[in-house]
């Protein structure tokens, strides 16, 4: 409680609406394409917030840093494809052994040794790209809500210049209260009552476990673990990642009969509660990741609320809210990628494909900005080399 501050609850209230926003629609989607019941679909929405929640809360407390963990997104597209070609029991199954996999190589440790070895300049480069759409959505906004845009934007400059630590939460009233005023929202449709999780039996078949569990684990490692650790590590933080990908990789095995597919390291939410608008001490910000974690669980507790909740809201105002609550990460993160002169054509390659989107072979672009990033930064390091060394020849 010593710790605790409005601004850092408030981050971790931010960064659970934008993560149960669009995230969330793709779960559902997900869960239509599996021919899902109602009761299936809450109990996933439920494993996921509560899988999310539990391990946000706990590893935040236990670790002091902001450990921001969420449901898989790129996991839940991989699901939207191929998840009718299987029985729910199959599925079932096979997101307890892509859980199982993901804790075994956590316990190796070489996920984390690996991702230690990227210099920090593609690091930030990388975190820009992820937050560049987010920046970029702020403004496209001002099509459908301009209204809110402007006033939001407004209010988070004016307050930034007397108290940055609360320039977002003036920022999220003020959208808020804009959008209820002008547009107005229609919370009619919202069915509020508590969500009881399903069990469901899993069943093991050769196909499910190489056509689900396996793409499940290798997108969510790649897609949502790497760039988690390495937003961690531009924050200024040292992550344990064996304790990390471990914890939410048995959290996901767990969770697995209740519906839940895969809980990992938040990337773009996470960077709303591990930069300064959280807190100014990084010492204390890791109360924002453990208040994210308590409105995880109220959600989850509430998911079919959160269901119509979020389905009545404006995309406009979700978009507001997460590029404010963004810029000074991607400010921060964009600055700390061009400050090495020498490493600045990597970290240009990695911000810009990364900002693309790509999708190749299941793999989310914040992975193929980090590897095409490297390859880069290798191939210029060899041939500085190779000059250098041309050089010395010549003076000898």
């Amino acid at each position: 409680m010593a710790d605790a501050s409005l601004s850092a609850v408030l981050a971790g209230l931010i960064t659970v609406v934008v993560s149960c926003s669009g995230p969330l629609l793709v779960v559902l989607a997900a869960a239509a394409a599996g021919h899902l019941t109602d009761e299936q679909t809450a109990s996933w929405v439920w494993a996921a917030c509560v899988g999310s929640g539990v391990t946000c809360a706990v590893l935040s407390w236990w670790t002091r840093i902001p450990v921001i963990t969420a449901f898989s997104t790129p996991g839940a597209a991989v699901l939207v494809g191929s998840l009718g070609d299987y029985s729910y029991p199959e599925a079932i199954g096979a997101f307890l052994v892509s859980g199982l996999l993901m804790a075994l190589v956590g316990l190796t440790g070489v996920f984390g040794k690996v991702m230690r070895r990227v210099p920090p300049g593609i690091v930030a480069a990388m975190l820009a790209g992820v937050l560049f759409s987010f920046g970029v959505g702020l403004f496209s906004a001002l099509d459908g809500a301009p209204v809110a845009v402007l006033v939001s934007l407004a209010t988070y400059l004016a307050v930034k210049q007397r108290s940055p630590r609360y320039a977002v939460a003036w920022a999220l009233l003020a959208a808020v209260l804009v959008t209820a005023v002008v547009p107005g929202i229609d919370a009619s449709s919202v069915d509020i009552g508590l969500t009881l999780p399903v069990l469901t039996a899993p069943e093991f078949t050769g196909s499910a476990l190489v056509g689900l569990a396996v793409p499940l684990a290798v997108v969510t490692m790649a897609s949502q673990n790497a760039p988690g650790l390495a937003v961690l590590a531009a924050c200024g933080y040292r992550p344990d990642d064996r304790l990390l990908i471990t914890a939410t990789g048995l959290a996901s095995t767990a969770l697995a009969p209740l519906g839940g597919h895969a809980v990992n390291l938040a990337a773009i939410t996470a960077a709303i509660s591990t930069g300064e608008e959280a807190h100014r001490d990084p010492r204390r910000r890791y109360v924002a990741g453990v208040a994210c974690g308590v409105f995880y669980l109220l959600a989850g507790v509430c998911g079919a609320a959160l269901v119509g909740l979020f389905t009545a809201l404006p995309p406009e105002l979700i978009a507001v809210v997460a590029g404010v609550a963004l810029l000074a990460t991607f400010s921060t993160s964009l600055a700390q990628a061009v400050a090495d002169e020498q490493g600045r054509d990597a970290a240009v390659v990695t911000f810009l494909t990364t900002a693309s989107g790509v999708t190749l072979g299941g793999v989310g672009s914040a992975c193929w900005g980090l590897v095409l990033g490297l390859v880069t930064h290798l191939a210029l390091a060899a041939r500085r080399r190779r000059g250098a060394r041309r050089e010395q020849e010549k003076a000898e």
